[in-house]
């Protein structure tokens, strides 16, 4: 029997590396003579740069960067064995993580350093740039990103504005003078799951802001902003993208992406599943175990167990889910096209615990997962 093991990270505690490796022991521990493939799962936000990179052979570049403030920091990106293709993290530059709670603010924060990513590997040659734009503590608009890259956005008197979510509204003319003539050059593809638009009350602002510090003042004049960039993009650079879905994404650098790389929007799964050849390593499996930190209701509107399960329903294989915290009923589990969900933490273990045994806990689910399903 083959056994695909494809888990996404369990957040907080195990990558999905490392949730691999543990659901691997438990089947070897069960039955050492199982053929097991290890491919770790992400669905475009955080962590898929680290997969991508690992599956393709790549290296992990280290860029000086500054983050969503303005302050110097170290940060990476991925670069394909080949050279080809760079992976890129918006959180990895300009991310809610590298902020403290209190520091929290989208009328003061910028997607420059995530601009200064992408400079660092068109510098490197790079033909494709995959961005992966989870996780972010920006509102801008993707004009720091931009600037990073050469452009500049003036106000009423012509002088260049700092690219933060609070300048906005300030903007009169962008100066393209300067771009980088590499981004005409580099096929950009941002990995982006949301359908929101870019301003009104689906919008970025409205949906997204709050979450990263903003309050309801604050939240309607972001707003305000974003549609002033719309429509000076639209007057100056003749290009109306401000309602197309996934404009919102991650404070509107899905918009900022479309318009100032020419970027392409991809679902997260889709793009993972094209780099790791997931489809032939579903056909080559006879089961396919999968897992995440929670399985509740997101995962039913979610890309990552959802576009699993419809790959492994082409080839008929069942696929089973281990999860931390199983909040689904078992219609629900059938629904997202599941044989099986398996929680691996004891309901009287405290939550602290759960963490920090996770590899464990993961490892004991699977073996028992195993011994119950008498495997061959």
């Amino acid at each position: 029997m083959t056994i695909l093991v494809a888990p996404d990270k369990f957040k907080g505690s195990l990558t999905a590396a490392e949730a691999a490796r543990a659901m691997r022991t438990g089947i070897h521990r069960y039955n050492p003579h199982l053929t097991v493939t290890e491919q770790p799962l992400a669905d475009g936000g955080e962590g898929t740069a680290d997969v991508l990179t690992k599956a393709t052979g790549g290296q992990f570049i280290p860029v000086s960067v500054h983050d969503p403030l303005g302050q110097p920091i170290m940060s990476t990106f991925g670069l394909s064995g080949g050279g080809q293709t760079a992976f890129i993290e918006m959180a990895q530059a300009s991310g809610l993580q590298l902020l403290r709670a209190g520091e929290r603010n989208p009328w003061l924060t910028s997607t420059f350093g995530t601009g200064e990513l992408i400079r660092a590997a068109l510098n490197r040659g790079v033909e494709t740039v995959v961005l992966c734009i989870g996780g972010s503590a920006t509102n801008d608009g993707g004009i720091g990103l931009a600037t990073a890259l050469g452009y500049q956005f003036l106000d009423e008197s012509g002088q260049a504005l700092e690219p933060i979510g609070r300048n906005l509204a300030n903007i009169h003319r962008i100066d393209t003078t300067n771009v980088l003539p590499q981004l005409r050059q580099v096929e950009f593809v941002v990995a982006s799951d949301v359908d929101n638009p870019l301003t009104g009350p689906n919008g970025a602002a409205y949906v997204y802001a709050p979450q990263k510090g903003a309050d309801s003042d604050m939240v309607q004049i972001l707003d305000a902003g974003l549609e002033r960039l719309s429509a000076v993009v639209q007057a100056q650079l003749d290009c109306d993208l401000a309602d197309e879905p996934g404009s919102g994404a991650a404070g509107g650098t899905g918009y900022g992406a479309r318009v100032f790389l020419n970027a392409r929007l991809e679902s997260g799964f889709s793009i993972v599943a094209r780099y790791l050849n997931l489809e032939g390593l579903v056909h080559s499996a006879d089961l396919i175990l999968t897992g995440e930190g929670s399985l509740d209701e997101q995962t039913l509107s979610g890309k990552l167990v959802g576009g699993l399960t419809q790959l492994a329903a082409q080839y008929n294989k069942p696929v089973v889910a281990f999860c931390g915290r199983l909040a689904l009923t078992p219609e629900q589990i059938r629904r997202v096209g599941l044989q099986q969900a398996v929680a691996i933490t004891p309901a009287s273990m405290a939550f602290a615990d759960a963490v920090r045994l996770a590899s464990t806990l993961l490892a004991d689910a699977t073996y028992q997962f195993c011994e119950d399903s008498q495997l061959l």
